[in-house]
């Protein structure tokens, strides 16, 4: 009889106190326009942003894990097995200032882990700052100026260079824009993946390179590290999931959710869900410590604030879309939804804990069967099907990493290496190396040096040298990452 009651409170009244999802902020100098729309699409599913050709930012943010990283490794904080381990995202695997790969002191040879797992894009369009602990701020500098772009509104721009530069995730050691910027200027879009969205294909069909894409969303061939973060939030912030069946409810269909699932949002009103992650969002954008890690393993927003008050503290995620997340909080502890749900039944009363906003402490006298009903109310009724068919706006390529993941076979070193001194630099040109699988791209050496990774079978290095001599070498890689032996030349200078 309770429960007929709560469901019969939940369709006469349980929507009515809830808007519809608001726009999504504009910053005013960085207006949403379709040609930086699909320029910034490529750019978040490019690996070739990355230092080594192997991280996008859609490598941690895939719609399908709604909007997180489907992977996970371990960071073991100090020392593996212990109290400080947690799951984080895999990035690049430790390059040295030469970008060539090197034995990392806790990953070795693996690629290194984040110290959080990669929160959901999907709860960033409206937030004043980003990261678990929001070091990417609203106001949006001009890494190689300092000139303040964005008065406020810019976070989604911050986060993007942030992320860029970091060396556990993208960048090697004194990673340079320049480097960013003159890599865009010489590949192909997207050269490493396949199965391009409709759009993007479309705005490919006639165009040789990034200088061209960069034109047409700016005016003029210039590319830059600030036009790069303008470009990919601009397309972040089209990223609007607000079909899913809470949203169709709320607008006034009362059969788009089930049963199950109006038990289980009239539970999220009951035990106080909603003071934290708020309707229509899901999430207040502010930083709390749940109780979930003690704060000497990480200061969360401390570290940023320099507040001892924000110890632990890490900002609320939006539960959009959190049913299809493989794992959940930023330390991705639980691996199942109904373990993050239970937490806040049976999790331990840590000292720094803080307290729900307007309710008090953590105290919940929620039965299993209440518990059972969030759960199924989070499983489905925030779930955007675009977002899980991955779908317009949705849509994205395959990514080189996803392919052959598990192929072991070295490819065939490439052969008939040639080198040819000229006005512009040293032409490099060699015949394709084979592999079972397919070689995704080379990595040109210079003297030990990485000068660049390409996808074609040839390289103009514009570099200058008082050496007599120099030595090239060229490595064939294939989607899973093995290494050909390498091919070399020796460029007489006199």
């Amino acid at each position: 009889m309770l429960r007929f009651a709560l469901l019969s409170l939940a369709l006469l009244g349980g929507g009515l106190a809830w808007a519809e999802l608001p726009p999504v902020p504009v910053p005013a100098e960085n207006p949403i326009t379709e040609p930086k729309r699909v320029l910034g699409k490529m750019l978040f599913w490019d690996e070739q942003l990355s230092s080594d050709n192997t991280v996008a930012c859609g490598t941690c943010h895939r719609p399908a894990a709604g909007g997180a990283d489907p992977r996970a490794g371990v960071n073991p904080g100090a020392d593996a097995g212990t109290i400080d381990d947690v799951r984080g995202s895999p990035g690049m695997r430790s390059l040295d200032v030469n970008g060539r790969p090197t034995r990392h002191p806790v990953f070795g040879d693996a690629r290194q882990v984040t110290g959080r797992l990669a929160p959901s894009i999907f709860g960033a369009l409206w937030a004043d700052a980003l990261f678990w602990d929001g070091r990417a701020s609203g106001p949006f500098r001009d890494p190689e100026s300092g000139a303040i772009l964005i008065a406020a509104g810019g976070a989604l721009e911050s986060q993007v260079l942030e992320t860029l530069a970091n060396g556990a995730e993208m960048a090697k050691p004194g990673y340079r824009w320049t480097e960013l910027t003159e890599k865009l200027g010489r590949v192909r879009p997207l050269a490493l993946a396949v199965d391009l969205p409709h759009d993007v294909a479309s705005a490919l069909e006639n165009v040789s390179g990034y200088p061209q894409l960069f034109a047409a969303a700016f005016g003029d061939l210039d590319i830059t590290p600030a036009r790069v973060a303008f470009a990919i939030a601009t397309y972040e912030r089209t990223l609007l999931a607000d079909d899913t069946p809470w949203d169709r409810y709320i607008a006034g269909d009362t059969t788009a959710l089930t049963r199950g699932e109006l038990y289980g949002w009239q539970a999220m009103q009951d035990f106080h869900c909603v003071k934290c992650h708020v309707p229509p969002l899901f999430t207040n954008n502010e930083f709390f410590n749940i109780g979930l890690r003690r704060s000497e393993f990480d200061r969360g927003r401390e570290a940023v604030t320099g507040d001892p008050e924000d110890a632990g503290e890490m900002r609320v995620p939006s539960l959009r879309n959190v049913g299809l997340r493989p794992r959940f909080m930023h330390t991705g502890e639980f691996a199942v939804l109904g373990a993050a749900v239970a937490f806040y039944r049976t999790g331990p009363a840590l000292p720094d804990r803080d307290d729900i906003p307007g309710a008090g402490i953590y105290s919940f006298n929620m039965s299993s069967l209440s518990e059972a009903d969030i759960r199924t109310f989070l499983a489905a009724a925030l779930t955007d099907p675009r977002v899980r068919d991955e779908q317009y706006p949705f849509d994205r390529p395959v990514l080189r990493t996803e392919r052959h993941s598990t192929d072991a076979t070295q490819p065939e070193p490439p052969t008939d290496l040639e080198a040819a001194p000229g006005a512009h630099g040293i032409t490099l040109h060699w015949r394709p190396a084979r592999d079972d699988t397919g070689v995704a791209d080379y990595i040109v050496e210079r003297d030990e040096h990485v000068v660049a990774f390409v996808t074609e079978n040839e390289l103009v290095d514009p570099e200058t040298t008082t050496a007599r001599s120099t030595t090239y070498r060229i490595i064939a890689r294939d989607s899973a990452g093995n290494e050909s032996i390498p091919a070399s030349i020796v460029v007489n200078l006199d």
